[in-house]
């Protein structure tokens, strides 16, 4: 009789059915115990052997295993397995074992379920495992949510990197250079060490841009960032930028200029009488909840239509209104999340996403890395609008550490201007101020006169040259030469650029008011052309050479105010407004690394 799961070279072989009913034997021995065995031994002769039908049996020690196994699941730990899978069986059997026959004490090896064996394992694994303890949590403050007792694996602390990276820096004309920093140097810290290496102006005006070519995308890091972990989410193709952003913290000075108060909800609610001062605490007060509104264009996940929707920028998100101007929380939508994400300048918006106008910006998740799709692009109807969704953006997001970061540079020069005296030289100290205007030359006291004295010295050197112009002199520093070429030496002086790239330099480097840069005109090849940011809005205006009695002067308001150069031009613009909307205040600079 052929039994299921057995070769037929078992079947047939001589003490194959002696061998299955002594293990059959043994193993209903081990499950209904010795006094039942011993009433069978009695009852069954051993004539018997030979009618005992080996499909049942089988089946039957099938059903024994499944019975056998389900109960030592259970006890797990006090019944440990053996290399053959057997379990270990307790003293009670082995004393029945021993009084058996000799011929019954032999055992062979039996067949075994594997599977079940593997069952029995991955229960007593698991048991195991859930019978370990919780780690107790010694900050749960720090766990979100709070009332949690267990550190979970949010909660754990991130490893911070160690050690020192190279990074690559790039200034605005396309040259880099390569810097080593050590691990934990935020943003702050690298532009201090650029500034001091470039020999640059330390006016607390240098920014690290994060730049994105193949998206279109740039930011300004905050001056606590850590260069390093901002690194690691960017792309081979991305790169830092290290240029001025005079714009970074001037919303601490005019934030009336970057919230309008038809765009900040409570400022409606208060019929705009908020003052200032409480305007930025609103936003820097954690408690509190300001609402930045209004109409924006957004782009569809996936798709190349936008559509102009009332959204809400929150301290709990960015959401739109599915019916017109709704505020119900039923009709608002999350559009993106603040936490995990940072707020980005499209800077070739019209080109790459065919925006519905020029002043776009976007919200990238850090975990995107080149994917277009995960963006959320949006566009404003204007610089201003723009301006105020984004920094809101960085108010909500950072709070009172954008406050901090602004105050570290005044406390920092208010501490160094108990120590400003200047060292000087025995030399230095051996010199005063003189007047040889009269017939006897004095001592110049008074230190306000010494000042307007130096002025005037440092500009003698125009008066000389054209009187010298006059007499006829061949003189090297001839007045038309020299006027011509003394701007081009200065950093706000650019060349020949166009209309267009004095928009985007301006913009790259801040639109506050006073933001100017002088360039060739391209209409008239012998005037200049001032451009200058007023109110974020970017104006020009026409620098016309004029002559008088012979000489050539240079002037904006049709000859009223003359100036040999330009030089002259900017000094006296600066100190006085003039015709101009406001004074020239920031040159448009760039540095080459």
């Amino acid at each position: 009789m052929a039994v299921a799961g057995c070769p037929d070279y078992f079947l047939h072989h001589p003490n194959y059915q002696d061998n299955v009913e002594r293990a059959a034997n043994h193993r209903q021995a081990d499950l209904i115990g010795p006094s039942f065995q011993q009433s069978t031994n009695q009852n069954s002769p051993s004539h018997q052997e030979d009618d005992v039908d080996l499909e049942a049996l089988v089946n039957d020690m099938n059903s024994s295993f499944e019975s056998l196994y389900a109960s030592y699941s259970v006890q797990t730990e006090s019944t440990p397995l053996l290399h053959n899978g057997q379990p270990h069986r307790p003293a009670a059997f082995h004393t029945h074992a021993q009084s058996t026959s000799p011929h019954q004490r032999l055992r062979r090896s039996q067949p075994m379920h594997i599977l079940a064996v593997r069952r029995l394992q991955e229960e007593e694994q698991q048991y195991r495992t859930s019978s370990l303890p919780a780690i107790p949590n010694p900050f749960p403050e720090l766990c979100s949510p709070a009332s949690s007792p267990t550190l979970s694996s949010g909660s754990l602390p991130q490893c911070q990197p160690s050690g020192k990276y190279i990074i690559k820096i790039f200034s605005e004309d396309g040259m880099g250079k390569v810097v080593e920093i050590p691990a934990d140097m935020t943003a702050r810290d690298l532009c201090q060490f650029l500034v001091y290496k470039n020999h640059c102006v330390d006016d607390n005006s240098w920014a690290l841009v994060e730049h994105h070519p193949s998206l279109g995308l740039e930011r300004c890091l905050e001056d606590h960032e850590l260069v390093v972990q901002v690194q690691t989410s960017m792309t081979s193709e991305s790169k830092f930028l290290f240029r001025k952003n005079y714009a970074k913290y001037e919303f601490f000075k005019n934030p009336l200029n970057f919230f309008p108060e038809q765009m900040v909800a409570w400022c409606q609610e208060a019929n705009g009488t908020i003052p200032p001062s409480q305007l930025l605490q609103n936003f820097l007060n954690s408690s509190s909840c300001p609402e930045i509104q209004g109409y924006l264009y957004v782009k569809e996940m996936g798709r190349k239509s936008w559509k102009k929707l009332y959204v809400f920028l929150r301290r709990s998100g960015l959401y739109f209104s599915t019916k017109g101007t709704s505020k119900e929380p039923r009709h608002l939508q999350l559009l993106a999340d603040l936490d995990d994400s940072n707020v980005f300048t499209v800077i070739t918006g019209r080109k790459l996403h065919n925006a519905p106008t020029d002043f776009e910006f976007c919200i990238k998740p850090n975990k995107v890395q080149n994917e277009v799709k995960e963006l959320r692009m949006l566009c404003a109807e204007d610089e201003q609008s723009r301006t105020c969704w984004m920094t809101a953006f960085r108010l909500f997001k950072y709070g009172i550490l954008l406050y901090q970061n602004y105050k570290i540079p005044q406390q920092r020069k208010t501490l160094l201007s108990h120590f400003s005296a200047p060292v000087r030289s025995v030399s230095e100290n051996s010199l005063v101020a003189m007047d040889f205007s009269g017939r006897i030359g004095r001592v110049i006291d008074n230190p306000v006169e010494a000042q307007s004295a130096a002025m005037e010295e440092g500009h003698a050197w125009r008066k000389r040259s054209q009187r010298m112009n006059i007499l006829g002199s061949p003189s090297p520093l001839h007045p038309s030469s020299l006027s011509g070429v003394i701007h081009r030496t200065q950093l706000w002086f650019h060349g020949r650029i166009s209309r267009e790239e004095s928009h985007k330099m301006i913009h790259q480097q801040g639109r506050v008011d006073g933001m100017f840069l002088l360039r060739d005109s391209q209409s008239n090849p012998k005037a200049f052309v001032l451009t200058l940011c007023h109110h974020q809005k970017i104006k020009h205006f026409q620098i016309l050479p004029c002559e008088e009695d012979g000489q050539m002067f240079l002037s904006l308001d049709d000859g009223a105010t003359k100036f040999t150069d330009l030089i002259q031009l900017v000094e006296f613009y600066t100190l006085n407004r003039g015709v101009l909307p406001c004074k020239l205040k920031h040159p448009c600079t760039t540095v080459a690394l």
